[in-house]
């Protein structure tokens, strides 16, 4: 039972996923009645999610080393009733100035404290399957919208947005401590086993501490790709939006092609994951950067509502599949006992690559008065992860495999 018990831990990192993320990233739906109600203008209402980005960022890096030296669990406690505080406080501010501290300042840095620390632990449980375990963790963060968003919608107009902000801050505590309880360390002879038929060389010796692991270049290449990867998309994924209304389409269609790439993601994480288990998370990576610059490149030649939703299919699962196997090409190379620290250092650069592609894609369109260079340039950037990640160290063809631990 003792080796199974992984799945528990991917199912409670799910469950924990979902209302964290679906909590924190509902803000849009709030936009219009907290402006209504407040006369705040959306601009300073939208900039507590701009804090939240780079706190969550930063936030993201410090939670996951104190994973590596006291575990998850108290980690996403902790959060949990960050969350719900923040949650709360920002549900009955009365200015502005306190809203954004309670939402990008409270809100933001609990965030951080659920991906890097679940996905560690996760990654701690499995030898065997250990892609597809990180994948269907991170399949909560893309239920969430689907789950969460409507269901604030839903309450925000029966009982306003205070009372609705108010009660999902009390009902996503009340969930997430008692599934924090289910997350628990590996047993210490499955987190020292490499993925077998993994497709890169592990670090020798393996890095043990913060400055270790800044000694080694491949964490350097690691944070690079996942930057670029988030570069190439973010601008993209914002703007299209707009683009498909500047096409013809109407607002409300053009807003669904985000749906569309949200299902496709959660079909990809699934595809990808077993893909990466059977080839190599390394090989997966490359060739879904290079698939994802080919698809953005397309959205030149695309006009018609259709041509987007064909296009949002394949993207959404290309970068929804790809997103999760970073967290296992780290574990490969650089082994469990610093996992935390790897995955929220990378964590942190994926943010500011995430940052880039609005600003820049408003930036060129302003500039050239249309959106054409914003798909060149975010595939380009793709394309530089794909040749990036080829640096990363393959492993040895006469390098005996691995004995595995089922899990």
């Amino acid at each position: 039972m003792e080796r199974h018990y992984g799945w528990v831990i991917v199912a409670a990192g799910a469950v924990i996923t979902c209302l964290a993320m679906g909590a924190m990233f509902a803000l849009p739906v709030y936009l219009q009645p907290i402006a209504d109600e407040t006369g705040w203008t959306r601009a300073g209402i939208s900039g507590a999610m701009t804090i939240g980005f780079v706190v969550m960022g930063v936030a993201g890096f410090l939670w996951g080393t104190l994973t590596d030296r006291i575990g998850a669990r108290p980690v996403v406690l902790i959060a949990a009733v960050m969350l719900g505080l923040g949650l709360f406080v920002a549900s009955r501010a009365t200015s502005l100035l306190v809203f954004q501290i309670a939402y990008g300042g409270l809100v933001g840095a609990s965030g951080g404290a659920f991906f890097a620390p679940l996905i560690a632990t996760t990654l701690g449980w499995f030898d065997k399957n250990r892609s597809l375990a990180v994948s269907l963790v991170s399949l909560g963060g893309g239920i969430a919208p689907m789950v969460i968003t409507p269901l604030a919608t839903v309450l925000i107009g029966a009982i306003g947005w205070r009372d609705a902000m108010m009660y999902t801050a009390v009902a996503a505590t009340a969930l997430i401590v008692p599934a924090a309880f289910l997350i628990r360390r590996a047993p210490a002879a499955s987190m020292a086993a490499p993925t077998p038929g993994s497709d890169v060389a592990p670090a020798e010796p393996a890095p043990t501490n913060m400055a270790a692991i800044f000694r080694k270049p491949q964490f350097f290449i690691l944070a690079g790709v996942f930057f670029l990867c988030c570069a190439a998309h973010s601008g993209p994924i914002f703007h299209t939006v707009s683009y498909a209304m500047l096409c013809g389409a109407s607002a409300l269609a053009a807003a669904s092609i985000y749906s569309v790439e949200g299902v496709a993601g959660l079909f990809g994480r699934l595809i990808f994951g077993v893909l990466a288990d059977k080839i190599g998370v390394k090989r997966v990576i490359v060739g879904g950067l290079a698939l994802q610059s080919i698809g953005i490149y397309c959205y030149i030649y695309v006009g018609e509502l259709q041509q987007f939703y064909m296009l949002a299919a394949v993207l959404g699962m290309v970068y929804g599949g790809v997103m999760p196997l970073y967290s296992v090409l780290a574990r490969d190379y650089f082994g469990p006992n610093v996992m935390g620290t790897v995955l929220g250092g990378i964590t942190m650069t994926s943010s500011i690559g995430m940052a880039f592609g609005p600003v820049g894609g408003g930036w060129l369109f302003d500039t050239f008065g249309d959106y054409h260079w914003l798909y060149v340039a975010s595939a380009a950037v793709g394309l530089a992860g794909a040749a990036l990640a080829l640096a990363f160290p393959p492993k040895s063809v006469d390098e005996p495999p691995a004995e595995a631990i089922p899990a």
